[in-house]
């Protein structure tokens, strides 16, 4: 079974000031009259959006896990109550090697506004099994589908740290799960078995799985935990699995 990976990705939690102070004038003409302007409102970007919080309680529990399966207390995280500042980087060259880390929905280079994650792992195989839910304003969410295609496309093969051999990277778009979704499998001859990371979007939230169980490069697994999330994630949110 092929070791977990060590580059994991820790997101940074930004709080996003969320109170937008009024302005307010006033005049007073030459016969004494005077107007003040209405206070001006300004429409919140994140409202209806789910929290860190809220998602955690989407992600698959302990008991959803295969016997001999572990939480990694190290890798679990979320925005909690609060919202980050979204960004968009430059992902023309992506880090091809953390496809095979935690967060590697984030090669796309966009950052949602809330997210929560967490990590179980195998003792005896270290076989891993990976979850997060991001959040996104608007039609952002179809970007990032849209981005996997390109990170990709830019990522062909990289070198695995661990064994020095080449992994081959392969992706297509995957029917029957959320409103879209995209399927990328990680093989590599010197591995016993390969990786799936799986995207699948439902509403503004992207589901991201990754799996290194079973023998079918952990495809099967990996389906399982992205249908189960997104189950669970529409349960919760109501409308979160309509476009």
């Amino acid at each position: 079974m092929r070791l977990r990976s060590h580059a994991v990705k820790v997101l940074a939690v930004v709080a996003l000031p969320l109170s937008l102070a009024a302005c307010s004038s006033g005049s007073t003409d030459s016969s004494g009259d005077s107007a003040a302007a209405a206070p001006t409102k300004t429409k919140d970007p994140d409202a209806g959006l789910m929290t860190g919080t809220q998602l955690k309680k989407s992600l698959a529990p302990a008991s959803y896990f295969p016997s001999g399966f572990a939480a990694d207390p190290s890798l679990a995280r979320d925005t909690g109550d609060t919202y980050q500042a979204p960004a968009t980087k430059n992902a023309d060259k992506p880090h091809c090697a953390d496809l095979a880390a935690t967060s590697w929905i984030s090669l796309t280079g966009v950052e949602g506004v809330s997210f929560a994650q967490n990590s179980y792992i195998a003792k005896d195989t270290s076989a891993e099994l990976d979850q997060e839910i991001d959040v996104y304003r608007g039609a952002t969410a179809t970007d990032v589908l849209k981005d996997l295609a390109k990170v990709v496309a830019a990522c062909p093969n990289y070198t695995d740290t661990d064994t020095h051999s080449k992994v081959t990277v392969t992706g297509a778009a995957t029917t029957g799960l959320g409103d879209e979704a995209y399927t990328i499998t990680l093989t590599d001859t010197a591995w016993e078995n390969g990786t799936t990371l799986i995207a699948a979007r439902a509403g503004t939230a992207v589901v991201s799985v990754l799996s290194t169980d079973g023998g079918d490069n952990g495809a099967m697994s990996a389906k399982k935990l992205a249908e189960h999330i997104l189950v669970t994630l529409k349960d919760k949110s109501g409308t979160a699995g309509q476009s």
